[in-house]
């Protein structure tokens, strides 16, 4: 990544750490010196007090107060000299001390260098810096109230040599910590840019509406970003919840909007089937009502048979109408499915027993296939209605052999009541259809015995309210219209 947090975030600590020992470095460059020649000057000072106060109590011809100096000479790398009254050497040190004897002597007597820089003066000493040949000192000389001279100094050259070798050293040090610090750096963000990584990827992934992945982390114990990552995971849940419910909802409105539009297309093709098939009675009755008006034939026998045409047409209007508004209630559900226990054997004699006149008038032969009575659970007005479809539909169908058989079949805990009658199969095509309201296979036949095409569509509604299926099916020599009740038996009674 162009603008990498990992990348950023090393750098700004890669540049603020060198910019911190850059800083030390240049402190120390300017100041280390300085601050060393002032160590220096407190030291010999301090010294000074020493030998003060060894001169106040006439101590400095002792071991104690050589013992002490010789600690701070040692220590400090200070070269100290220091003479009594009458010029005799009390103390020197071990590292040069008799060599400032004849130089404090000169100092007394007057005699100064010209390299000489005084730097404090009090009232009997003097602090200065002294160039000679062998290198730069810092030197302190003066003569006491008790006759006490001394003279102590120390060399500046190992000041500086110091303070270069710690600027040096500290310029190493700096770089190498620079180095290392950026290294640890790297890999210390690269484990806080990594999860920051995963959980962008998370988002990704969720951008797309994909929220199988998860962030795993040690949740309200762990760091700020585990409890990103926990709240992401319960955004991520949310999302999936409230898009679930969103999809869930359209797919319930796109629902509603289909079945909306189907009933808009049922509607149109309602009125499209009723106007048609009202077209061909209506135009009968009036042509009929207009030849009597006229007068066209005065004789009774005419005027009778106009009357005929006038009442069967109003009849089978009337029929259809009647089957539109039962067809209606079915499918609109406003008819109420009365669930009772009644014997189907005895249901289907009785029935077919009622309808003997119309079979005897159309010699066709009945048989009913039976195995004692079965007692079932459904409406029993609505499954007459059902087996008097299918039975009248055998009827106006019936040819060749001129047989109808109704069968009763015991399947588990159902029963198939099936109405058989002999004549030609149902095209392939045609089959799916003929539930259809206004669905007629034969128009001219089905005009012939005054069909309306809505039966069928009564028995699919009625046994979609009893929730049991129904069927037809082609055989060689007829055709099989069937339905299925649920008996008494599977419920234990």
């Amino acid at each position: 990544m162009k603008h990498s947090i990992r990348r950023q975030f090393a750098l700004i600590f890669i540049s603020l750490m060198a910019g911190t020992l850059f800083l030390c470095w240049l402190i120390n460059y300017i100041f280390l010196e300085r601050y060393y020649i002032s160590k220096k000057t407190k030291i010999i000072f301090n010294a000074y007090d020493t030998i003060r106060q060894a001169a106040n109590s006439d101590m400095y011809s002792t071991e104690e107060f050589r013992s002490e100096l010789d600690d701070v000479c040692s220590k400090y790398n200070i070269t100290v000299c220091v003479m009594d009254a009458n010029s005799q050497t009390k103390y020197e040190s071990f590292n040069g001390g008799r060599e400032l004897e004849n130089q404090l002597i000169g100092y007394l007597l007057g005699i100064r260098p010209d390299a000489v820089e005084v730097l404090e003066q009090g009232n009997d000493y003097l602090m200065q810096r002294h160039k000679t040949r062998e290198g730069e000192y810092l030197e302190m000389y003066g003569q006491l109230s008790t006759g006490i001279s001394f003279i102590m100094r120390t060399p500046l050259e190992s000041i500086r040599a110091s303070a270069a070798i710690a600027n040096r050293f500290l310029a190493y040090v700096g770089v190498l910590g620079t180095v290392a610090g950026g290294v640890i750096i790297w890999v210390v963000s690269l484990g806080i840019t990594r999860p920051i990584l995963k959980l962008n990827r998370i988002s990704e992934q969720m951008v797309h509406l994909n929220f199988e992945a998860k962030y795993e982390g040690r949740g309200e114990k762990g760091n700020e970003i585990d409890l990103l990552g926990e709240n992401i995971n319960k955004l991520s849940w949310s999302l999936e919840q409230a898009i679930s419910e969103l999809k869930t909802a359209n797919n319930e409105l796109q629902k509603d909007i289909e079945h909306k539009e189907a009933i808009d297309e049922m509607r149109k093709e309602f009125l499209n089937n009723v106007s048609h098939e009202l077209k061909t009675p209506i135009a009968l009755i009036q042509g009929y009502a207009e030849g009597l008006n006229e007068g066209v034939n005065d004789d009774p026998e005419s005027r009778s048979f106009y009357c005929e045409v006038i009442m069967d047409e109003a009849a089978k209007m009337n029929n259809m109408v009647k089957k539109l508004l039962t067809l209606n209630q079915l499918e609109f559900g406003n008819d109420v499915v009365t669930m009772e226990r009644f014997d189907v054997t005895a249901l289907v004699k009785t029935y077919v027993q009622s309808a003997g006149i119309l079979t005897r008038q159309n010699e066709i032969e009945v048989r009913i296939e039976e195995d004692g009575p079965i007692y079932v659970w459904a409406d029993e007005y609505k499954t007459e209605e059902v087996l008097a479809n299918y039975f009248s539909n055998a009827v106006n169908h019936c040819e060749g052999e001129k047989r109808i058989v109704v069968s009763l079949e015991r399947r588990e805990n159902k029963v198939r009541v099936g109405v058989f009658n002999t004549g030609k199969p149902i095209p392939k095509d045609a089959v799916g259809h003929v539930w259809d309201k206004f669905y007629k296979v034969d128009k001219a036949r089905t005009r012939e015995y005054g069909g309306s095409g809505i039966g069928l569509s009564i028995v699919k509604a009625i046994m979609e309210s009893m929730n049991q299926k129904f069927g037809v099916e082609n055989h060689q020599d007829g055709v099989l219209f069937w339905f299925e009740l649920e008996t008494v038996e599977e419920r234990g009674e």
